[in-house]
């Protein structure tokens, strides 16, 4: 068994960016002990540094012929440079093909803050799939990971489409439903598919999450709830038109909506991005309120005011679900992998309450 896991990556944004600084940064971490940052730091026999990045696609002219160790870097990328003296990776980012990837408004904003794509140069979608499947190939990547803009339905199952071609698990990290449509496929190709959406370590879903949990556990029904999330990165700029916020408000809201025993309405409940404010950049900034009924029919309320660093938020989980990936393809395991998505992700097939998915992913990520 290879101790290398050869990942691609999709969009080379702030996720990207994180990801590809952690890597560097646990690089001289070894065996099971516990590690801040880490959910797991041994992962079905790998650690944070067997995975080595061989090709990645974006469609932005400041970041497509370059290597990937210096294409993290270029903007509109603005997450926190925490792990700098990258190194040559010798892995290219090759032109994707944009297809949805690209919000309406993007041209509205100033260089610095949104994307600068390329003039497609695929004349048809089966001659962009051939090319990618080629570069897949020849690269032998394993894991293909999907950071692509929130809204990129189209362009995400062309993605999910060339790792079926290409025989290559899929991690897909945005919220569009590839593991829930097309999993059957994923499973009949004999290929693993983790998602989707990622669920950040310590970020607004999972505190909603528990926060929601907690307020049912102690008896005490939650009878109105919002989370509102502002940001400064290329993904809050995205989210700015409406329209692509389908799919993420539905899993944002189902994520939190799976921890009730009972329905609350859907008007007292509401989960989603607010606005695109650039001066904080890659902080994300979450309002979340909770409002309840006490002992005796008394209400009470709870405010939270949640402040992180987005992209290396979600780059912990990804870290996580990539070993996850290459455990599932050493294992031969294939379709949605539950064992892995229901903990790391906010829309697995299957929803458990988090301290059941813990024990579920622990028990997965043992060595056998």
């Amino acid at each position: 068994m290879s101790k290398k896991i050869k990942v691609a990556l999709v969009g080379v944004g702030n996720c990207a960016s994180a990801l590809v600084q952690g890597v560097k940064y646990y690089k001289a971490v070894k065996g099971n002990n516990h590690v801040p940052g880490l959910i797991t730091t041994n992962f079905g026999g790998y650690l944070p540094s067997d995975i080595t990045f061989v090709s990645a696609f974006d469609i932005d002219r400041r970041k497509v012929g370059k290597d990937l160790s210096m294409a993290i870097f270029e903007k509109p990328n603005c997450t926190r440079e925490f792990k700098k003296d990258i190194g040559n990776l010798d892995c290219k980012v090759y032109q994707g093909y944009q297809l949805d990837s690209i919000a309406s408004h993007n041209f509205e904003f100033p260089l610095d803050d949104r994307c600068d794509p390329l003039d497609e140069i695929y004349s048809s979608y089966d001659s962009a799939k051939a090319y990618v499947v080629s570069i897949l190939k020849e690269t032998s990547s394993q894991v293909l990971v999907n950071f692509l803009p929130v809204g990129s339905d189209k362009a995400a199952f062309f993605y999910a489409d060339c790792c079926l071609e290409a025989n290559v698990a899929m991690v897909n990290a945005m919220p569009v439903f590839i593991s829930q449509i097309w999993g059957n496929k994923f499973e009949e190709a004999g290929i693993p598919i983790l998602g989707d959406d990622v669920k950040s370590q310590i970020g607004a879903t999972i505190m909603h999450r528990v926060l929601t949990k907690m307020f049912e556990d102690r008896g005490q029904k939650v009878k109105k709830t919002y989370q509102l999330n502002v940001g400064g990165n290329q993904d809050f700029l995205n989210m700015i038109d409406r329209k692509r916020l389908k799919s993420k408000n539905i899993s944002n809201t189902n994520a939190v909506k799976s921890q009730m025993d009972y329905q609350i309405e859907d008007q007292n409940l509401y989960v989603g991005s607010s606005d695109f404010i650039p001066w904080l950049k890659d902080n994300k900034v979450c309002f979340l309120r909770i409002e309840a009924n006490q002992y005796g029919d008394i209400p009470m309320n709870l405010e939270l005011r949640l402040s992180v660093e987005n992209s290396p938020n979600s780059a912990g989980i990804i870290t996580d679900a990539i070993r996850g990936a290459k455990t599932a393809l050493d294992r031969k395991l294939a379709g949605p992998i539950m064992e892995v998505s229901a903990y790391l992700f906010k829309s697995p097939m299957i929803q458990y309450d988090d301290s059941t998915a813990f024990k579920i992913l622990k028990e997965f990520s043992q060595p056998v």
